[in-house]
């Protein structure tokens, strides 16, 4: 048998970051915490946490992470059809999902509001680049992701939810400055451009397909949809906008394509761990039928 109370300090150890922050989650001294967690790797015959500001799991930890979520769903599951024998009242179950931003900032936290208001949840969100997040379902931190990658990791499911379109952008001040002999590869690696961070290549690939090689941009980095909008329509710099944020700025003048009809379309995917749980079932629900009214067909 598992032991499942220092799984359960496993699970809050890597989801807290530290030690001292799952005590107080889980209301129990930092040294009971350190006493499972001690007890659990030597059990497991291999550490399970790496420690250090955040604390990080270890592969074997990560597993033991994603085999906690998905009982804690069945359990809330057996909860809801057998109330009379589970001990206290009002349980919510934590769901590890990774979403890009500019999902997150468009359509996707309509979603979890909507399914969060009917569901035992509490929605537990990690923000990485699309490229990206399915390496946190991959590693078993997160049980479900929105992922521009088509092909799932193992053990999961993918589901095709449509495309996000990019629109190249920037103030009009900016485009007449930088570019009013055209865009060309010679400007574009003059002119400050904007990223999300350094994970983000929607710039590059914007350019690379404009030009036909790549092009080594100046770059300002701003990890905020919000700010990145803002800052183009200030002059700061040019970027590739999720067009749900944008529309009304090009509608409205402040901001202008840098070259008409040239978006990026990038086909996002739904995918989620083969978990037999009708509340994961009922989240990717949530999901599809959200980016069915707010994304572009595949």
């Amino acid at each position: 048998m598992f032991d499942y109370p220092a799984l359960a300090a496993l699970a809050a150890v890597i989801r807290e970051g530290s030690f001292e922050r799952a005590a107080r989650a889980l209301h129990v001294t930092p040294s009971a915490i350190s006493q499972r967690i001690r007890q659990l790797e030597e059990r497991a015959g291999c550490a399970l946490v790496v420690r250090g500001q955040p604390c990080r799991a270890t592969a074997t930890g990560r597993r033991l992470c994603r085999h906690v979520d998905r009982v804690r769903l069945l359990e809330q599951e057996l909860h809801d059809a057998l109330p009379t024998l589970a001990s206290g009242t009002g349980t919510r179950v934590a769901l590890p999902v990774a979403v890009n931003a500019d999902s997150l900032a468009t359509w996707f936290a309509p979603a979890l509001a909507t399914f969060a208001a009917r569901a035992p949840v509490l929605m537990d969100v990690v923000v990485d680049d699309e490229t990206h997040t399915a390496e946190w379902l991959r590693s078993g931190a997160v049980l479900a992701a929105v992922t521009s990658a088509p092909r799932p990791p193992t053990g999961s499911d993918s589901q095709p939810l449509g495309a996000m379109r990019y629109l190249a952008a920037a103030s009009p001040e900016f485009v007449r400055r930088h570019f009013a002999g055209g865009v060309t590869a010679t400007r574009l690696a003059q002119a400050p451009s904007l990223m999300f961070n350094a994970k983000d290549e929607l710039q590059a690939r914007w350019v690379r397909r404009l030009c036909r090689r790549h092009v080594e941009l100046p770059r300002h980095a701003l990890p905020s949809p919000q700010a990145f909008v803002a800052a183009a329509a200030a002059g700061m710099g040019w970027g590739l906008h999720a067009q749900p944020l944008v529309a009304d700025r090009l509608r409205d003048g402040t901001l202008v394509e840098l070259v008409p009809d040239t978006p990026l379309d990038v086909p996002l995917y739904w995918q989620h761990a083969r978990a037999a749980s009708s509340l994961l079932d009922g989240l990717g629900r949530a999901v599809v039928d959200a980016a069915r009214d707010a994304l572009r067909p595949l």
